[in-house]
């Protein structure tokens, strides 16, 4: 299969389908971001050329999304910031004073569920950073979401993102490709994403009961659930490590 890549900006149709092909791939309760949530509809309006669709010629069928936002980074670690929500306002101050870029935050790439197993994770990641070199920006950093960290959701992502598989690679997939592509393991990031909702609606994301005020373990969160049931609020912020690529000096 050859996968071609468009812009939302090209092809904005394709995005229309994307909520019934990717149905699934994020958990319910990722999809209400405090912050995110609301620059939704402006990146696509502002940033269209970063938002960027695989698809099959032969079928049209979208194989896999990835999402950027251009920012201004000073090139350190403590630059980086706290993580995608603080990188996404980042990215909007930048444009609204007119501000000179010169990196890509990549905000998330997603492969459909039935074409998963076939390298186009790698596809969307390269894709990301061909638009940003095109665009003369100098680094894609990313605020990754751990593949295998829902499995130890006690851990610190200080700690998790240390951890080495047998060969001396990163435990964890995803964070290991990045390496491989030859990004840069960096700061992590405890508090990238703010979710807040009433106990009702993280008991409907969740599909969990939580009867008492407390911090919860659930299904598919990184970290712990932070439950008040006086205030009725549940607080999650949720953790990410960053990744930086240098596309100067890439190999």
């Amino acid at each position: 299969m050859t996968a071609l890549i468009v812009d939302h900006d090209d092809r904005p149709d394709l995005w229309q389908r994307i909520p019934v092909l990717f149905a699934g791939v994020w958990p319910e309760y990722n999809i209400h971001g405090d912050v995110i949530a609301g620059y939704w509809e402006r990146l696509f309006a502002i940033f269209g050329r970063f938002q960027l669709a695989l698809f099959d010629p032969d079928t049209d069928d979208v194989l896999a999304t990835a999402r950027g936002i251009p920012l201004v980074w000073d090139g350190t670690e403590a630059g980086l910031g706290p993580g995608i929500d603080a990188a996404v306002e980042a990215g909007f101050a930048a444009h609204d004073t007119k501000a000179s870029t010169n990196a890509l935050c990549a905000l998330g790439i997603e492969v459909a569920p039935s074409h998963r197993g076939k390298g186009l994770s790698v596809v969307a990641l390269q894709a990301l950073c061909t638009a940003a070199r095109q665009a003369g920006l100098s680094h894609v950093i990313v605020p990754i979401r751990p593949t295998l960290k829902e499995r130890y959701p006690l851990v610190p992502i200080e700690r998790y993102a240390s951890w080495k598989a047998p060969d001396g690679t990163p435990f964890d997939p995803w964070i290991r490709t990045h390496v491989r592509r030859g990004g840069v393991l960096s700061a992590p990031a405890p508090h990238s994403s703010l979710i807040t909702g009433t106990v009702t609606e993280w008991e409907t994301w969740t599909g969990v009961s939580f009867p008492d005020s407390d911090d919860y373990v659930f299904p598919h969160g990184l970290a712990l659930l932070h439950v008040d049931r006086k205030q009725d609020l549940g607080t999650y912020w949720e953790p990410s490590v960053w990744i930086v690529h240098d596309l100067e000096n890439a190999r």
